[in-house]
């Protein structure tokens, strides 16, 4: 099954914007709209892990690529 993708390039200043931001997509994937989210940015992902990890529901994975940048992926499948 293909996973579908959320890919964003924002870079927040503060862990506290990027934590608002995380929340927003959280839903988002709690909605089932996407199953995971790629950003260059480590806070959103920090962010993002932790509040699904609270979802009992999810089983959540992260992954760092370093290719010509690097991303952070966080996705989730159902536990």
């Amino acid at each position: 099954m293909a996973l579908r993708w959320n890919k964003e390039n924002i870079i927040f200043d503060s862990l506290h914007e990027a934590d608002v931001w995380a929340d927003s997509i959280g839903n988002e994937i709690y909605a089932r709209l996407y199953d995971g989210y790629d950003t260059p940015d480590y806070k959103i992902a920090y962010s993002l892990a932790f509040r699904l990890a609270e979802m009992k529901e999810f089983r959540v994975i992260t992954e760092i690529s370093i290719d010509k940048e690097t991303r952070y992926k966080v996705w989730v499948i159902s536990a």
